[in-house]
């Protein structure tokens, strides 16, 4: 039996909603309108969410008020795991509904749809316990779902094979051209612990990519580690169909295609956290090289104390970001970590008192409490549509993966002139050429002038291993490059290398920063159109540390060497 009586509603949900006080009689007739329109293709509370005129909250309530049901928000706490794997997922999803709890043969169920006996009628039937409904909203269930409940493509990474198991890696021996056999080598055991073991050493190691690279008569697989590739394997070559299959099949792409090149997601589970692998593949000359980035959560969720801030450019930082409106650039080559800048910006500001919104390609990390869309120029999703429509959602702080257009530039710099905070990346060696970047692109002089409040210009540089770290003497034309910038330096370090960081000398990396600060006298100089050359030497008038500058001040501090900053930064 059904514990809990559903009883039909005397009132429709359009009445409900207005005896509640959430609608007048002029929008229900509206919403009805609308719905005669649509041929009966839509629900009225469907109508009346696609309207806006009111929330899925206020609906679910007063469907719950008209059939005398408690409503309840259900969250992930609320729930039990165990009494959820009652009915499968694909019922769940399909129907939203979800069990919460169960108290001897009764099963407390949250449901969207209170007066649907037929289907609460089913779950009794499937678990064989008597049903207690609560109405909640389906964002509700899905979120809690999606906490307790693994996605299909998540893969736990719990049986990796040593190294001492590589023999078994001769099983897979002879080239495979068909594709179900594919298919059977790519489940195979062999090949799955193979793939388990390169993404789990690469998540261990610290690296941000792996790369699977077949020759004529060789495959390899490296790792990017700080910034370098190191050679880790060499699996038989032969089984490069089946790795690549494996992958592809983990990433839900179309194993039957080596033609053209292909991208995916997949998300695994390591120690309890998850991990993102985005998957590249590419053919070649001889089979299809395949590259995967790691994001490691841990490594991109980094405290700004941490990024490598001075004392001071920090404090000016942390002014920056916290202008109530404005346009705040970070600048660099690919790699060189403004991801990571700025999220660590958003965590700083993220709190229940601002509305974040922020539109990247891809998302790189899901940030709680903050509003993510990822663009989709496939169907016209593109920076500028999307910051478009971001702009009527009320948002305080807007973050743009990346200003690429005249049509984005344009729209971020209407946006920061009324009132939001605007962060986003551009492609430049310095912080004065970010200026120049957006003149170039179509934003008049005097608008980057009044909108710009600072550009963040940074490299990443490998820092000194402290388990192998040594004082050393460095030739004087060293030392002499070092102390014009830092001042004296007692003592030079280096990395003389040790099993911890693969013999290179160094393990980690750190921000180098150029910091540029907008006076009132850049703001005059950008007004009229003045060269970069003339911006920049401004800004360092007025006290900007260079990029150069800020990396000679860690090697005197013992983090880094010259070479390491010599190598990313000009004069």
């Amino acid at each position: 039996m059904i514990s809990t009586p559903i009883k039909a509603r005397k009132l429709q949900l359009g009445q409900l909603l207005v005896r509640r006080g959430v609608l007048t009689e002029e929008q229900v007739s509206e919403a009805l309108e609308y719905q005669r329109a649509a041929e009966g293709a839509l629900l009225l509370g469907e109508v009346l969410l696609k309207l806006k005129l009111c929330t899925e909250e206020q609906i679910m309530e007063s469907l719950a008020e008209g059939c005398e049901v408690p409503f309840a928000h259900v969250t992930p706490k609320i729930a039990d795991a165990k009494v959820i794997e009652l009915l499968p997922r694909e019922f769940l999803e399909k129907h939203t509904v979800l069990p919460l709890f169960r108290i001897r043969d009764q099963l407390i169920l949250a449901v969207t749809e209170p007066a649907n006996v037929f289907l609460i009628e089913e779950v009794q039937r499937l678990t064989g316990c008597e049903v207690v409904i609560v109405c909640t909203t389906g964002k509700d269930i899905s979120a809690t779902l999606e906490n307790h409940l693994p996605s299909a493509n998540v893969f736990v990474i719990d049986e990796i094979f040593d190294e001492s198991d590589a023999s078994e890696l001769s099983l897979v021996e002879e080239k495979i051209e068909d594709i179900t056999d594919i298919e059977a080598a790519a489940d195979g055991s062999p090949v799955i612990k193979l793939v388990n073991y390169l993404v789990f050493h690469a998540v261990r190691e610290g690296a941000s990519d792996i790369h699977v690279e077949p020759d004529e008569n060789a495959l390899r697989v490296r790792y990017r580690v700080d910034g370098s590739l190191y050679e880790k394997i060499r699996p038989p070559h032969k089984m490069l169909p089946a790795i690549s299959s494996r992958i592809k099949i983990m990433a839900g792409l179309d194993i039957a295609e080596r033609r053209l090149p292909q991208d995916g997601g997949i998300h695994v589970m390591m120690d309890g956290r998850p991990i993102d692998l985005r998957v590249s593949t590419m053919p070649g000359q001889h089979g299809e090289k395949i590259v995967i980035r790691v994001i490691d959560n841990r490594s991109i969720m980094v405290n700004l104390e941490k990024l490598g801030f001075s004392y001071e450019m920090l404090k000016q930082w942390q002014k920056i970001i916290g202008a109530p409106n404005g346009i705040v650039l970070v600048t660099g080559p690919t790699g060189s970590g403004k991801s990571t800048t700025l999220y660590s910006v958003l965590k700083e500001l993220n709190s229940d008192d601002v509305n974040i919104c922020t539109v990247e390609d891809p998302v790189e990390f899901n940030l709680k409490g903050v509003n993510q869309f990822q663009v989709n120029e496939r169907i016209g999703f593109s920076f500028a549509s999307s910051l478009r429509g971001l702009l009527r959602q009320d948002p305080d702080i807007v973050m743009i993966g990346e200003i690429r257009d005249d049509e984005t530039a344009c729209i971020a710099v209407q946006a920061a002139l009324t009132g939001h905070l605007v962060l986003s990346t551009l492609h430049t060696n310095n912080a004065p050429g970010a200026i120049t970047r957006l003149m170039n692109v179509g934003v008049e002089p005097y608008l980057v002038a009044a909108s710009l409040v600072g550009v963040l210009a940074q490299r990443l540089v490998r820092k000194i291993c402290t388990s192998c770290k040594e004082a050393y003497d460095p030739p004087e034309n060293i030392r002499r490059v070092v102390e014009k910038m830092a001042g004296a330096v007692e003592t030079f370090y280096r990395g003389n290398g040790c099993p911890k960081c693969r013999n290179t000398g160094f393990s980690g990396r750190i921000g180098i920063y150029e910091l540029l600060v907008l006076t009132d006298d850049l703001r005059h100089r950008i007004s009229e159109n003045v060269s970069v050359d003339d911006i920049r030497k401004a800004a360092i008038d007025c006290g900007m540390t260079i990029l150069r500058q800020d990396g000679m001040d860690k090697v005197k501090a013992g983090i880094t060497t010259v070479e390491e900053v010599l190598s990313v930064t000009t004069g």
